[in-house]
């Protein structure tokens, strides 16, 4: 049996897999249900390559893959509807901070946008899962620091975050600060903590939540 047929062949189930599941696969999902020793990454960019400029790609979310529309082609499936939930600018500028800064602290947070970041910005972050409690920073106080989630990720259509806008573009909104170090990049996406972390206590979360969470937002 030819090497293109046994990719060919596994491309098939790879394909089959990914417009059956109910949410994205990871590259471990499919390896997973498919036999030892399957190239799944390469039946994987193989099938990324094939629905290339049709009206369904096949792309990387969050290191998950999926089946979705075509960017272009998004208007179609667009119907106006009430939305019940906007994101405010404060909450925007926060968010857009947390992801070039994290982990960050809600001090931080406050030093880059210039003015006190009270509880509803965060607040409504957390509540649509875009933003989580990572850890305690190691320095007096303890303050807890925020980074983004896999559903900011999701969200937003981004494989991961070196896949953000890039820092001029930023810096001239205002929402990174002008003095970086030389080299900064966006971050990569963390699995633990940062060297200068803690991990949360049990009752971490309510406890901030009682503490920092307002009704008011600037």
């Amino acid at each position: 049996m030819s090497d293109v047929f046994d990719i060919s062949a596994l491309e098939r189930k790879v394909e089959a897999l990914l417009f059956a599941a109910a949410v994205p696969l990871s590259l471990a999902d499919l390896e997973q249900r498919l036999p030892d020793g399957s190239e799944v990454a390469v039946a994987l960019a193989a099938l990324a390559a094939r629905y290339a400029g049709r009206g369904v790609n096949l792309v990387s979310v969050a290191g998950r893959w999926r089946f979705q529309t075509a960017p272009d082609l998004s208007y179609l499936m667009t119907q106006e509807r009430e939305e019940p939930r906007q994101i405010s600018k404060a909450a925007q500028e926060t968010l857009a901070i947390i992801a070039y800064h994290q982990p960050v602290t809600r001090a931080e947070i406050e030093a880059v946008r210039g003015v006190q970041t009270r509880g509803g910005a965060l607040d409504v972050l957390l509540e649509l899962g875009l933003v989580k409690m990572r850890g305690r920073r190691r320095t007096p106080g303890r303050p807890v620091t925020f980074g983004t989630t896999d559903a900011f990720l999701e969200h937003y259509a981004l494989a991961n975050l070196a896949d953000l806008p890039g820092a001029s573009e930023m810096k001239a909104s205002g929402l990174l600060a002008m003095d970086l170090p030389p080299g900064f990049a966006p971050p990569q996406p963390m699995d633990g903590l940062a060297e200068d972390e803690d991990p949360l206590d049990v009752d971490d979360a309510p406890e901030f939540a009682q503490d920092f969470v307002g009704s008011g937002e600037p």
